[in-house]
């Protein structure tokens, strides 16, 4: 995992108030549960009293609360009682669960995984999403590690093969650039053009500007993309790690061209089947690929299409060795 990174991890209806969710994140077991103000908490899912799960208990006047011996601990992981030493006796130091910083918005529960720190800017998410978007959602688990999943959606040469009947109707095989746009440090957008093989051979991102169009694709590191498709269209992914052989691809689609509450639901609803149908497209695919988990060097004979994929994992490496928080802008596969 990149360290000291908000991670999106969780869609906010995926918590409710009346009882705690077990999940398994970042090779973890998390459990997430909200306060009597509606508050998310995002701990490791383990009693260090005896070692269950906290996920199969309660919460109760803003704690939780273990199943096996009734301990409570707040949203600090701070066990707060001890019923079998009497509710009036001092706790232990030592009776702690390690609680993790958690943020909620736009509909995702992120958590900071990382160096504890005094102060955390907020996750970022795209700031060209507003409140007058909309969208429907579905939850996908992928059997491969969570780099496969990003690297696939940063993939152009796959669409007219892989998607040959959907996205890829007609797409031709032949892909100028893809121009890698660096907006700063930790975010790029991708611009790629496909066309009908005539014999000429790529037009490589320096010969050329990026073309002056709207469509792109948006990546934020560590694990937000999206599908600029329009000013009106998105498709955005979350891809939440589950552990090194699993992910959850948290799929959306937003729109603003209808704002009919009634009608805007039922958009939003329909649209989402033929968007998991392309995603699945894909893992098939995906899943197959070996080894699960990408680096920098790892043996792949890549070629000039891959400039996005190169650009992904050369800052990826960059993160996770705490190397250079600078990155130029620009095109580039960089």
């Amino acid at each position: 995992m990149i360290p000291n990174q908000w991670y999106a991890i969780l869609e906010s209806s995926e918590v409710r108030r009346d009882r705690p969710v077990g999940v398994t994140r970042m090779g973890e077991k998390l459990v997430a549960w909200r306060d009597s103000q509606g508050r998310v908490t995002v701990m490791r899912d383990l009693c260090p009293h005896r070692g269950a799960a906290l996920s199969v208990g309660r919460v109760q006047g803003g704690r939780i609360v273990c199943p096996f011996h009734a301990f409570e601990y707040d949203p600090s992981g701070r066990c707060t009682a001890i019923p079998a030493n009497s509710r009036s006796a001092a706790v232990p130091k030592a009776f702690q669960v390690q609680a993790y910083p958690t943020h909620e918005a736009h509909g995702f529960i992120f958590i900071w995984w990382g160096e504890p720190q005094d102060e955390l800017p907020p996750p970022r998410f795209f700031d060209d999403i507003d409140e007058n978007f909309s969208y429907g959602s579905a939850r996908d688990p992928w059997r491969t590690h969570y780099s496969r999943v990003i690297e696939n959606q940063l993939d152009t040469p796959h669409v007219p093969f892989v998607h040959h009947n959907t996205i890829g109707r007609g797409s031709g095989p032949v892909v100028d650039g893809p121009w890698v746009i660096w907006k700063d440090p930790d975010r790029f957008w991708i611009v790629p053009v496909t066309r009908a093989d005539d014999g000429r051979p790529p037009v490589k991102p320096d010969e050329a500007p990026p073309p002056d169009k709207p469509f792109h694709l948006d990546f934020i590191f560590p694990n937000l993309w999206q599908n600029y498709i329009s000013d009106k269209v998105r498709i955005v992914a979350a891809f939440a790690p589950v552990d090194d052989e699993h992910t959850v691809l948290y799929l959306r689609f937003y729109q603003k061209f209808m704002r009919t509450p009634g009608l805007r639901t039922l958009i939003n609803a329909l649209a989402m089947p033929f968007n998991v149908f392309v995603a699945h497209q894909d893992r098939r695919v995906v899943e197959t690929q070996q080894p699960k988990r990408t680096e920098l060097r790892m043996g792949e004979k890549l070629i000039q299409g891959d400039g996005p994929i190169i650009a992904y994992r050369r800052r990826r490496q960059e993160l996770m060795n705490g190397g250079p928080q600078a990155r130029r802008q620009g095109p580039g596969a960089g």
